[in-house]
């Protein structure tokens, strides 16, 4: 696979920032950073706020302390959103805020069909990292004229709570998973040329 890089302003920010305070960064700034390692990193803080917000909030109070439940409809119950919901929400505000990424959680056994991977990049994508354990997948996709690095990475069942929802769901095309098992893939988008 090729090597590119890229300029996001905010990061170059950043990291100019640290290299005036006597950090190393400089060489950072100037070389750049590539794709998968900006995509590594948005999945690393995706990755642990859909952790906390699984164990701690809905694992928590839904099963533990039974306090609260979440519900897909968690508006009209007075519930908590799905972890699966929070994380579109997610997604939603940022691809508002045209940050030069988006990202998605999708599955080849999506409760919401919307949820189903459309390019083949994501289907290749998904099939790999269910069949690898452990292994997230790369690759270079274009669509609608302009080229990207995807990047799939495993959405694993991190608390019980993951695997009673979607073993529980009327609509789970799947409904055999257990803690640990990979449930679907995060996909995250970077475009590789800049347009201004």
């Amino acid at each position: 696979m090729k090597s590119f890089t890229f300029h996001i302003p905010a990061l170059a920010a950043i990291l100019g920032l640290l290299s005036s305070c006597g950090g190393k960064s400089e060489t950072a700034v100037t070389a750049g950073i590539s794709p998968q390692q900006m995509a590594d990193g948005l999945h690393a803080v995706m990755e642990s706020d859909r952790t906390v917000y699984t164990r701690a909030v809905v694992n928590r109070l839904q099963n533990e302390e039974k306090v609260i439940k979440a519900s897909e409809h968690w508006q009209d119950d007075k519930a908590l959103p799905l972890p699966a919901q929070m994380f579109r929400m997610g997604a939603e505000m940022v691809a508002e805020k045209k940050k030069g990424f988006t990202y998605a959680l999708l599955s080849e056994w999506p409760i919401n069909k919307q949820n189903s991977p459309k390019t083949d990049a994501e289907k290749t994508g998904l099939a790999h990292i269910v069949k690898n354990v452990g292994q997230n997948y790369y690759t270079e996709e274009t669509l609608g004229g302009k080229k990207y690095f995807t990047a799939v990475y495993p959405d694993i069942a991190i608390a019980a709570a993951c695997v009673k929802c979607h073993n529980n769901h009327d609509d789970s095309p799947r409904t055999d998973f257990k803690e640990g098992d990979v449930m679907g893939g995060v996909v995250i988008r970077i475009p590789l040329t800049v347009s201004n």
